[in-house]
């Protein structure tokens, strides 16, 4: 997925409305009547957002009469659950590398106060 499509991604996600209605087409298809309903907009409102979310390739709305189901582009989703992976697995290891640091750190804070406690013992 190009970097600008991924940021039409994210850009067209930055509403609530629009994750909502993505939301909502993940249980399934829908009118754009029927995903009009909760939403105190006109219905030419919820059209604008239809249109930003099928821009960035996130739903479609197949061609012919009225009324036409809306439906959720799941290779999209595809698409950015592995950038987004991508950049969890260097999460991951960094946090590795931050757990093997901070475990030698202990080990050596848990040798020391062995060592001093051997020290006070010897002074006995």
């Amino acid at each position: 997925m190009a970097a600008d499509t991924l940021s039409q991604v994210f850009s067209a996600l930055a509403d609530p409305t629009r994750r909502d209605i993505v939301a909502r087409l993940a249980e399934g298809d829908a009118t754009v009547n029927q995903l009009a309903v909760p939403y105190r907009m006109s219905l030419q409102a919820v059209y604008k957002h239809l249109r930003v979310l099928e821009e960035a390739g996130l739903v479609s709305r197949p061609p012919g009469p009225q009324p036409r189901s809306v439906r959720l582009e799941t290779k999209v989703f595809d698409a950015m659950d592995e950038w987004i992976e991508r950049y969890r697995r260097r999460a991951e290891r960094r946090y590795r590398r931050l757990d093997a640091v901070l475990a030698a750190m202990n080990d050596t804070d848990e040798q020391e106060g062995t060592d001093r406690d051997r020290g006070d013992a010897d002074q006995d």
